[in-house]
Parts: structure tokens; C-alpha cells; sequence
């Protein structure tokens, strides 16, 4: 009875914990909801409510009829996809090699991946801008998208390594003993079978280039260059009848596909996160 016992008080804690998690982080989209509902009448009275006295998508439909906002979205969409490409034509190569042969300052190369993936993007803005001014890349989608390969490319060797490790060994060997080269291996044997794990790091990827705001607003000054992140933050300042409704409205419109992107697609994106982490 004890076991049994402490095993529901377990799962009891447990699912709290997965409550307290949830209000945290649900409650700011949800009061920003609630803000995006809003009429100008009652943001102005400044009312606590969270349910708004005339629920209203009239926010959201000024934020879409504005000039800017759909370039806003078409950029943040182009950058993080084209991001996304990049990564896996740098990562892929190199998890392979991580993943299939063994050569000296292996280990050392590994963790300095960890180790550049742990540097702030803060940390290198004013070197950065002084290089790409100097290149004169500056208001260029190209220099964002370089910046944006170089930190996601870290983090997607380190998850597709785990991908192709899980691939069976043998399976090369055979290839290779019907008269396939390494680059055939690679491209007719591992890519196919990695392809959830591939999929999985380009979404990761792809939501991460979307959500990014310091490496844009730093590098790009042109409105009809600038993605949804950095679009929102200069969205009050280019509109004269914008305010706090019209923002949340923006935010919404901007966070709502990452969201439903890594919900619909959770178990695919954990699946390579954590393959390779059993074996052996």
C-alpha cells in the first residue's frame, strides 16, 4: 500500500508541476489575447478586466490590412526557411563525420560546438556590425542569414549526430562493399533514413530564425527588409493610430505559428532530440 501510495502522491506532484508550468506560461498569451480583444476605449481606461466588456477582432484585422505587416511576415518567413536550408547543408556533413570517423581532437571539437553555442549573440554584435559594414552587407538579407547558419548549425550537428549514430553501422559497410563510395553512403543510405531526424532539426531551425529579433535589428535598417520580430518592435512608432491593442494583436499574429508549428509537430521534434541518447 505504501509503494502505492507514494506512486499516485508521484503522479499527483507530477501533474501539478505540469499545471504550475502551464499557467506560466500560458498566462502571458492568454492576457495578451485578452488585450488584443480590446477596443481603444478600454485600454484607455486603463480597465484590469481580463475578459473584455466588447470582444473584438478588429485589431487583428487593422494589423493584417496594414502595408507593412504582410512584408513583415514574408520576410521572418523567407529568413528562417532559407536559415533552415543552410543549417542542414552545413550540419548534415559534419554529423557524419562526427558520427562515422574517427580522427584526432574529436572530443575537442564536439564540445567546442558546445561551447560556441553557449556564447551570447550580445557578445559578438559590435564585432559583427563592424564586419558586415565593412563587407558592405549591411541591409542585406544574405548577412542575416549567415549569422543565423553560423548559431544554428551548433546545436543541429550535436542532434543530427545523434540521428545518424543511430543508424546502423553495418549498413555502410554493405553499401560500400557493393561498390558505393563514402559520399554515395552518405547520400542514398544515411540521408534517407534520417529524414525525421532532418526534418525535425529544420523545424527547430526554421521556428528558431523566425522567433529571432537582436541579429535583424541590428543588421537591417529598411522596413521592407525587416522580419515579423523586428516589424513588431517598430510597428507603434510607424503607425499613427497604432497602440497597446494593435501590438498585442501583432505579437499574436507573429507567435501563434511557431506555436502551433511545435505542437502539431512535438513528438517529431522530441523523437530527434533524444535519438541516440539509449543506444548502445
Amino acid at each position: 500500500m505504501s509503494g502505492r501510495t507514494g506512486t499516485r502522491l508521484g503522479d499527483a506532484m507530477s501533474y501539478l508541476f505540469m499545471l504550475i508550468m502551464f499557467v506560466f506560461f500560458a498566462g502571458p498569451l492568454t492576457y495578451l489575447l485578452s488585450m488584443a480583444m480590446r477596443d481603444k476605449r478600454e485600454i484607455y481606461r486603463g480597465a484590469a478586466r481580463y475578459i473584455p466588456n466588447n470582444p473584438t477582432i478588429d485589431n487583428f484585422i487593422t494589423v493584417l490590412n496594414n502595408s507593412y505587416f504582410p512584408i513583415y511576415l514574408w520576410n521572418g518567413l523567407k529568413l528562417a526557411a532559407l536559415s533552415g536550408l543552410g543549417v542542414l547543408i552545413v550540419a548534415l556533413p559534419a554529423a557524419y563525420a562526427f558520427s562515422r570517423f574517427q580522427f584526432r581532437g574529436k572530443g575537442l571539437s564536439m564540445m567546442g560546438l558546445l561551447l560556441f553555442q553557449m556564447i551570447s549573440p550580445l557578445v559578438i554584435m559590435v564585432p559583427l556590425y563592424r564586419y558586415m559594414n565593412r563587407l558592405g552587407l549591411l541591409d542585406t538579407h544574405f548577412a542575416v542569414v549567415m549569422v543565423y547558419i553560423a548559431l544554428g548549425v551548433p546545436l543541429a550537428t550535436w542532434l543530427l549526430k545523434s540521428t545518424v549514430d543511430g543508424i546502423p553501422r553495418s549498413l555502410d559497410e554493405a553499401a560500400m562493399i557493393d561498390g558505393c563510395n563514402r559520399f554515395s553512403v552518405f547520400w542514398r543510405i544515411v540521408l534517407p533514413l534520417s529524414a525525421p531526424g532532418i526534418a525535425s532539426v529544420f523545424i527547430i531551425t526554421v521556428i528558431a530564425g523566425w522567433s529571432q529579433f537582436l541579429v535583424p535589428f541590428l543588421l537591417l535598417t529598411k522596413n521592407d527588409l525587416m522580419p515579423i520580430g523586428v516589424g513588431i518592435f517598430n510597428f507603434r512608432g510607424m503607425q499613427t493610430d497604432s497602440s497597446i491593442q494593435l501590438l498585442a494583436a501583432a505579437c499574436l499574429i507573429a507567435v501563434v505559428p511557431a506555436i502551433v508549428a511545435f505542437l502539431s509537430l512535438q513528438r517529431l521534434i522530441l523523437g530527434a532530440m533524444t535519438s541516440g541518447a539509449v543506444k548502445g
